[in-house]
């Protein structure tokens, strides 16, 4: 199928403002398409024999949002690389069985054979006085002011207080429950009871004057491009991942006062390097500044107005570097009233209305079969990235992009329509192809390969994620 028959491809090259016709250079391979053999020598996992998974079914068109996140991201790479080898675009060609497997690897990880925890006993839907209530607590502060803001003690044992959990909150009503863990900096949303008319853009796109700034030749796209990766939990990270992919020098930057997860780090740190820098310590300010002061992008996924107090508010990092890439990332979107709340992909399926739309026959509120948000967002962030690397080599200036989970959510629930071919028994797979391992510094590995695919595209990437946290901060 090329893209040309896949209306979501258009819609999210237009939304980046791409080429009016080079979508049409998109063709995505659904059945049999396994990884030709590259340059990068990997170790091939083998599936027990007959397990197969499905291509992302859902009520919602999941599978036409993963395929042209990753196909527009593709493109933008292919573009950019044309740009830079001074020849004709490269033929973009997508597998979504790649995709499939791509979206779910946090699922698929395995480390020394370990599966990791996807997520806490506190995290999930809940029954309320009034319906149902989604909290997040994966990491240990959210769970405690989530417990905290119910007046429910913690255990001395460490074990989740579920059984608290579940009476306190079907003694209050949903909102009540959203209002209040808020206030106490955790993290719970009332379940909507339908799809929400409240919409974001996909992609914001601002362009700065200036200069011409010409990248020199390379064989990939992001070759040489220096990435300041001020991303958490699990779009940001994915993008960035992707442009590492593609050549960039992607250096993290933590704080040392708030814990990372091993295992999402671990996944989604592949070819990046893992610094913490306390901004408000006199010598780990001097080294950022340093690194700002040779940046090519610097990509944040903080809530808005998060790092203006470091003077990381976009226009004051583009007044100081005018030819700079600010690429932004937020869960509720830059305008109206939760524009400044926490949130994770989970949190905004369950406030736009997909939880309603996924949901059992008996009611009870349902996901989507991966975190489409997170991924398909952060593929979208880092083609947003490479576009503006290839504008601001032809025309100049620097950029302020700005996209956020919700603008995605609405995205599918208003906008994609599956293609014919989507969904049924017919779209089962084998994952094994798209499966590989690695050794690394967290044990062997057992991780999905990237999707993002155009002739000439790196099968995998060049080193697997560095301990979280141990890398100088110093660009390569």
């Amino acid at each position: 199928m090329n893209s040309a028959q896949d209306p979501a491809t258009a819609q999210a090259w237009a939304a980046l403002e791409g080429p009016a016709g080079l979508a049409e250079n998109v063709s995505y391979e659904a059945h049999g398409s396994y990884p030709a053999q590259g340059s990068h020598a990997v170790q091939q996992v083998h599936a027990p024999q007959g397990e197969t998974a499905r291509l992302l079914p859902a009520r919602l068109p999941v599978r036409a949002l993963a395929r042209a996140t990753v196909g527009v991201c593709s493109l933008a790479a292919a573009e950019l690389t044309a740009l830079r080898r001074g020849a004709a675009l490269p033929a973009v060609r997508v597998r979504e069985e790649a995709v499939a497997t791509a979206f779910v690897s946090e699922r698929l990880l395995r480390i020394d054979g370990r599966v990791p925890t996807s997520f806490a006993p506190l995290s999930g839907f809940w029954r309320t006085a009034d319906g149902w209530v989604r909290t997040h607590a994966n990491y240990p502060h959210h769970r405690m002011r989530l417990l905290t803001a119910l007046g429910i003690p913690a255990t001395g044992d460490g074990r989740a207080p579920t059984d608290a959990l579940a009476r306190e909150l079907a003694s209050r009503t949903a909102r009540q429950v959203q209002e209040d863990v808020y206030a106490a900096g955790g993290l719970a949303v009332a379940v909507a009871d339908g799809p929400s008319p409240e919409r974001h853009p996909l992609v914001e796109t601002r362009r700065i004057e200036g200069t011409p700034h010409a990248l020199p030749p390379a064989e990939l796209p992001a070759a040489g491009v220096r990435v300041l990766d001020l991303t958490r939990v699990l779009a940001g990270p994915i993008a960035t991942r992707t442009l590492a992919l593609l050549g960039a020098d992607v250096l993290r930057i933590d704080t040392p006062r708030l814990p990372e997860d091993p295992e999402s780090h671990a996944d989604t740190g592949m070819g990046k390097r893992s610094t913490l820098l306390d901004l408000a310590a006199p010598t780990d300010r001097k080294a950022f500044d340093e690194l700002l002061a040779a940046a090519d992008v610097v990509v944040t996924g903080y809530r808005p107005g998060a790092l203006d107090a470091h003077g990381l508010a976009p226009d004051a990092l583009l007044e100081r570097r005018p030819g700079l890439i600010v690429a932004q990332l937020c869960a509720w979107g830059w305008s109206g009233p939760w524009a400044k709340r926490r949130g994770f992909d989970s949190l905004v399926q369950a406030a736009t209305g997909i939880a309603a739309v996924e949901a059992s026959a008996d009611g009870h509120p349902g996901v989507l079969p991966a975190q489409a948000l997170d991924h398909g967002t952060g593929y979208l962030l880092a083609a947003a990235v490479l576009r503006a690397l290839t504008g601001r080599h032809v025309h100049g200036g620097g950029r302020h992009l700005r996209l956020s989970l919700t603008g995605t959510a609405g995205w599918l629930l208003h906008d994609i329509r599956p293609a014919p071919a989507d969904g049924g028994d017919d779209d089962r797979y084998d994952p094994e192809p798209w499966l590989v391992e690695t050794p690394s510094r967290y044990g062997t590995l057992r991780h999905a390969l990237p999707p993002v695919h155009y002739d000439g595209a790196p099968r995998t990437w060049r080193h697997p994620s560095t301990l979280w946290g141990t890398d100088r901060p110093a660009w390569e």
